[in-house]
């Protein structure tokens, strides 16, 4: 299906996802979070793909919310925003964070504000030498990514990079965690596929099962987190063999 706004293209597990208003460094408006939601919503019910990788056409992964867009909304009055937001339905930044298979973001440049906090929903965050974030909700006069940045930062980190909207380059991003690898602008792509290869060659119910669990024991306690994956062995879990990821795991070490 082709779309406005976003790239979408299937290789066998793979599908990647490129937001694609490269005049606009792909700020988010309505189209690409419209087009997004749709074309994600198809690829969770699509079995043959494992894994969604995310990055943007041009020079930046995306410069954050569409700022005409994000005037236009504050003109309006508390009860119309009120109604819009109620048609919008679900955020978006929440179907991606909830969504059931991994998700990969090849940060290809800048992401700025929204996009800092679409980032934050990835499940895996891949940069290079061109990628930096800003987190600039306050800035702005609102509040996102309270939710997200944390788990991945931490909070004094968090609150610091919240507060001040300072940008943070790729070196820095790895190292407290926002990033999970840095490598070449060249090759990041090429990085990231082969990353959702590695994942794609995984089991999908366990591997979406995994995420499921990690996601659902964040804020609980241990010994209740144990419980989850103990309880997981007599749903979800007992539709998996695992003498078939042994045979499989022995047939590559045999080759």
């Amino acid at each position: 299906m082709a779309y406005e706004n976003i790239i979408l293209e299937k290789d066998g597990p793979i599908a990647v996802l490129t937001l694609n208003r490269p005049q606009a460094l792909n700020a988010l408006n309505f189209g690409i979070r419209n087009d997004m939601e749709e074309a994600l919503a198809l690829l969770e019910i699509d079995d043959e793909v494992r894994v969604v990788v995310f990055t943007g056409a041009g020079r930046a992964f995306s410069a954050g919310g569409d700022i005409k867009e994000q005037v236009a909304t504050a003109a309006l009055t508390p009860e119309e925003r009120a109604v819009r937001s109620a048609k919008a339905g679900t955020p978006w930044t929440w179907q991606v964070a909830n969504y059931r298979k991994p998700t990969i973001g090849a940060i290809n440049g800048l992401a700025y504000g929204g996009a800092a906090l679409l980032s934050s929903c990835f499940d895996i965050r891949i940069g290079s030498e061109k990628t930096s974030f800003r987190f600039l909700a306050a800035a702005y006069g609102q509040a996102n990514s309270t939710w997200s940045l944390p788990l991945l930062v931490g909070l004094p980190k968090a609150k610091e990079l919240m507060f001040t909207g300072r940008e943070v380059f790729h070196e820095e991003a790895l190292q407290i965690g926002l990033l999970n690898k840095v490598v070449p602008s060249e090759k990041l792509m090429e990085e990231a596929k082969a990353m959702a290869t590695l994942i794609a060659n995984a089991n999908p119910i366990m591997v979406q099962g995994i995420k499921q669990l990690l996601h659902h024991g964040i804020g609980i306690g241990l010994a209740e987190r144990h419980q989850i994956e103990r309880d997981a062995t007599s749903t979800w879990m007992r539709f998996v063999n695992p003498s078939e990821g042994f045979k499989d795991f022995i047939a590559r070490k045999g080759t």
